[in-house]
């Protein structure tokens, strides 16, 4: 094994491991986010602002995290990361026990930027990857959120009595438990994340100056443009729809435990075979990858659309949305380091995590709006109408492709 390769191994399980107990408190605060603002502010219209306040601290978060990575390297970009969505979670609790709407809403703005650190994770992974190993290494990555994020929504029983020992409203409870998670990950970072994945931008002990995003904007066409486009419309997808399951299911006479199951088995959708997904991108291509991910998140909203009051086939639908998610995110994320200049390739994938929080934020504030006016039939309805421009780019990327190889016979 050459000393490129054990390094590269290195790295991988550091990431590994922070993905695990960071994803136990990205999982805790998905699955109570909803119903703790529901029942702070007293109204369903509010619930989906859960989604809206992560997703928007995770699109805030991207850039700078990412120009921080630039400047000082990864390490201290995803600790702080970690380290911020650690205080969010704690403001949340004292929201929570204050009964205000407002610290409730800015703790999960906060608690969205760890959500910014588990996505640059991924891209971490790949910074010393071989060019035929960027999707495993991906997918790799994005397969350890699994554990965590599964165990994360199953911890509302145990949140519960905790919640109590502290004396503080009972959904508050699984946010303590994503405030500990939070700060172990940033520690473990900073402590084991050695070397660095992307050095600090230097020549010759001399600071490279860091570009700003604005140069990274032109990089963003062809495949690329594919890429953030193919990854922001599966997060809308998965967003929308997810950001107000919680609500409809607890409509229907749900408890809380059987969201709970609902919200991890999503999750372990998104997550669980993210293997498979990233072996396909590098074998089948990320293009077939995505047109694949694009059938499954169609069968989701139908699925999950129709539903009514059965249990058993929402929760069937919210699998297969994180299927398609998957198979959509990591395919999309291993054409967009493929096809990117490798000296502006941190940054544009910050503008293209940037822009996959955005349209999660869109979707799940419009998502609130949409089940309020027709319910949540109509939402999964338009959120399956976001296939259709990623369909579109990707068959005529192929087209050009092809267009371009015929020439050159």
């Amino acid at each position: 094994m050459t000393e490129q390769a054990r390094l590269q191994r290195r790295i991988l399980r550091t990431l590994v491991a922070v993905q695990v107990v960071g994803g136990v408190g990205n999982g805790a605060g998905l699955a109570v986010g909803v119903l703790l603002l529901r029942e702070v502010s007293g109204s369903s219209g509010w619930a989906g602002m859960s989604t809206v306040m992560l997703t928007l601290g995770a699109a805030l978060a991207t850039v700078p995290l990412a120009t921080l990575a630039v400047r000082a390297g990864r390490r201290p970009a995803l600790a702080t990361g970690w380290f911020l969505g650690a205080v969010g979670a704690a403001v949340v609790v004292l929201g929570a026990d204050a009964d205000s709407l407002l610290l409730v809403l800015v703790g999960l703005f906060l608690c969205g930027v760890s959500t910014a650190s588990n996505l640059q994770s991924r891209f971490a992974a790949v910074d010393r990857a071989e060019p035929r190993h960027v999707g495993r290494s991906l997918a790799l990555v994005t397969w350890a959120t699994t554990v965590g994020a599964v165990l994360g929504p199953n911890l509302i029983g145990p949140g519960t009595t905790t919640a109590r020992a502290l004396g503080v409203p009972d959904l508050a409870g699984p946010l303590v438990f994503s405030c500990v998670a939070f700060a172990v990950a940033g520690t473990v970072v900073l402590v084991l994340l050695r070397p660095d994945p992307l050095p600090p931008a230097k020549r010759d002990g001399i600071d490279v100056p860091v570009p700003r995003v604005r140069a990274a904007l032109p990089h963003v066409r062809g495949e690329t443009r594919t890429a953030v486009v193919t990854i922001a419309l599966a997060h809308a997808v998965m967003a929308s729809v997810m950001a107000l399951t919680p609500v409809h299911m607890q409509d229907h006479g749900a408890g809380v435990e059987v969201i709970g199951l609902t919200i991890s088995l999503h999750i372990a959708g998104m997550y669980a075979l993210s293997p498979v997904m990233g072996w396909l991108a590098d074998r089948w291509g990320p293009a077939r990858t995505i047109l694949a991910g694009q059938l499954v998140l169609v069968a989701a909203v139908v699925v999950a659309g129709t539903s009514g009051t059965s249990e058993v086939r929402i929760t069937v639908g919210l699998v297969l949305l994180g299927l398609g998610w998957s198979a959509a995110t990591i395919a999309g994320a291993a054409l967009l380091t493929r096809s990117t200049d490798p000296a502006v390739r941190p940054l544009v994938q910050g503008l293209g995590d940037l822009t996959m929080n955005l349209a999660g934020a869109a979707g799940g504030l419009l998502a609130g709006v949409l089940v309020a006016w027709q319910g949540f039939g109509t939402l999964n309805a338009v959120a399956g109408t976001l296939v259709v421009p990623v369909v579109l780019l990707v068959v005529a990327g192929r087209r050009a492709a092809q267009q371009v190889s015929v020439g050159t016979r």
